[in-house]
């Protein structure tokens, strides 16, 4: 297994909450990762673990293969990969995000 294929890894199960996204929290280089902050923090998260896959080409391969998920931004949740933005979105308006969040023990 490759550091990168490990680095997700170990970011994904040592961290409540993951965001894969072009950018940061505070500055997202795209409009889908600027909607998945948006909406983690619509449903009171404070704390989300960030990477930004611009940083490192390599990581920003290693994800798509590690989750063979083709595109940016990916959330995962209590290590499993929750989905993009736009699976984000649904479960945000239907309240199932709300419920992993809890279960995960991420939000209160």
């Amino acid at each position: 297994m490759s550091d990168v294929q490990t680095f997700i890894r170990e970011t994904v199960t040592e961290n409540p909450v993951v965001l894969f996204m072009k950018g940061t929290a505070q500055t997202p280089q795209c409009g889908f990762s600027a909607r998945a902050i948006q909406i983690l923090r619509a449903v009171g998260l404070t704390q989300v673990v960030t990477v930004n896959v611009l940083d490192d080409d390599e990581v920003r391969q290693g994800i798509k293969e590690f989750s063979s998920w083709p595109t940016i931004p990916q959330l995962y949740i209590s290590g499993e990969l929750v989905g993009g933005s736009d699976i984000v979105s649904e479960m945000f308006e239907n309240g199932e995000l709300e419920t992993m969040l809890r279960e995960a023990g991420a939000i209160e």
